[in-house]
Parts: structure tokens; C-alpha cells; sequence
């Protein structure tokens, strides 16, 4: 079994940035596409970042598009969410997720349903 944990969230003023980190433990990471998604209160949980497994495909949100980087690190397990230029708006809760496919159109991408596995979430507060 899969498990994701997130770290790195916090508080942060409006232009800042934030790295997000998340572990994976129990398989290697190797064959599975993964992803953060975000909720903000009130609202759906939307896909922001993902990256293929060869980590030749890197879908992102259009509003976080230049400002949001995603990379992982196979040996280590990690993926991480480099969060630059940060806006109020991005303030949500912010979900780590694996998929056991290896890439896929980007409604693929998109689709909460489509991923197997989640993190706990972390929250990330961006203050005006």
C-alpha cells in the first residue's frame, strides 16, 4: 500500500513562495504518475500539478502556470511543489496524490477520480 504524507505548508504574504514536499513510503514511486491537487474552502477540489512517471509530461493548472514548478526524485521518493509568486486565491488545503497509470490526457489529469491514492493535505495560507 501506497502512502503519501505532505509537508511544507504554512503561512506566507502575497508574492512569496513555498515548497511543498511529499513522501511516499510502502512502494517506490517509480511507475506511477502523481500530482497535487488543492481545495479551498467552499470550493472544488481542483488538479494544480502533475508529472509523468519518465517525468516527461508536466500538466498544470493555467493560473498557476510560471509560478508553480513540480519535480520528483525518484531515489528519495519525494515529489515537490515549488509554489513562487504565491496569490491570495491560492490559499487552499493542498493534496498530494499517485495514480497507478503512467501518464494520460490532461482530463485525465484533472479527474479527482482517477488517482488511487492521497495524502492527508496541507494547508497553505497566503495573506494580502
Amino acid at each position: 500500500q501506497l502512502q503519501l504524507v505532505e509537508s511544507g505548508g504554512g503561512l506566507v504574504q502575497a508574492g512569496g513562495s513555498l515548497s511543498l514536499s511529499c513522501t511516499a513510503s510502502g512502494r517506490t514511486l517509480g511507475s506511477y504518475a502523481m500530482g497535487w491537487f488543492r481545495q479551498a474552502p467552499g470550493k472544488e477540489r481542483e488538479f494544480v500539478a502533475g508529472m509523468s512517471s519518465g517525468g516527461d509530461n508536466t500538466p498544470y493548472l493555467d493560473s498557476v502556470k510560471g509560478r508553480f514548478t513540480i519535480s520528483r526524485d525518484h531515489a528519495r521518493s519525494t515529489v515537490t511543489l515549488q509554489m513562487n509568486s504565491l496569490k491570495p486565491e491560492d490559499t487552499a488545503v493542498y493534496y498530494c496524490v499517485a495514480a497507478v497509470w503512467s501518464d494520460g490526457n490532461i482530463a485525465t489529469w484533472r479527474d479527482r477520480n482517477e488517482y488511487h491514492y492521497w495524502g492527508q493535505g496541507t494547508q497553505v495560507t497566503v495573506s494580502s
